[in-house]
């Protein structure tokens, strides 16, 4: 049986410039639908956060206008509630190892702006993906995670890397733009990362060796196939 790994940011709230805390979490159809993808195909999947603190959605993911209509938030929320057990019996991201796992899986939010893309635990473990040659696929937002790995010479582990990422032109459109501290594609390619943006809000995801991206919510199926097809 394949495993996979989600490693799930823990932050339920992300800071803006003027100091004041946006509510946020782990957005709802980036975790729900890869879980269920995953679960369908029988893999065994192991969810871990900073600390084992038990996930927080994004009530605005769950937000008909966001999810896609009623019937697809409705959906979204049955689905989150039906693996509630799962998400309050999460471990922590420095009690695992990526060796133990068939593929390794971020699901985005603006949450992991908050809290891994500070976590050198979790840096280190997305470094151990690459270097074993274990898929690691990061989803949205959840790209700001790459910033915190490092090499034992300070260097970046994905210098070089094609990937996307929720774009800046998209947090514009969202309104959020103005308010961050930092934006993650301006991060990524101030990194030295080689950044291809799709049509904003449509599905996009890059593979490039072992790194796989998706762009945004709507990238989430497709990044998650992706992964199912790498581990075959």
């Amino acid at each position: 049986m394949s495993s996979v790994l989600f490693v799930v940011s823990a932050a339920q709230g992300w800071t803006l410039a003027d100091g004041t805390v946006h509510p946020t979490g782990f957005w709802a159809e980036e975790l729900a639908e890869p879980h269920r993808l995953f679960t369908e195909a029988g893999w065994d999947i192991t969810i871990a956060t900073p600390g084992a603190v038990k996930p927080t959605v994004d009530a605005g993911s769950l937000a008909p206008q966001a999810a896609g209509g009623e019937d697809r938030a409705a959906e979204l929320e049955a689905y989150l509630a039906s693996i509630d057990d799962r998400l309050a019996a999460v471990v922590d991201v420095a009690s695992v190892r990526a060796a133990d796992f068939d593929a390794v899986f971020y699901p985005g939010g603006h949450a992991p702006m908050e809290d891994l893309a500070v976590d050198t635990t979790s840096g280190a473990l997305m470094t151990a993906a690459l270097d074993e040659g274990i898929p690691l696929a990061v989803l949205c937002h959840a790209p700001a995670a790459l910033l915190a790995a490092r090499r034992q010479d300070g260097s970046w582990p994905f210098a070089g890397y094609r990937m996307t990422s929720f774009t800046d032109e998209e947090e514009r459109i969202g309104g959020l733009a103005d308010k961050a501290r930092w934006l993650v594609e301006t991060e990524l390619v101030g990194r030295g990362a080689e950044f291809v943006g799709g049509a904003p809000f449509e599905p996009h995801v890059e593979q490039d060796r072992g790194l796989l991206t998706g762009q945004n919510p709507a990238s989430s199926e497709r990044l998650a196939r992706a992964v199912l097809d790498s581990v075959g």
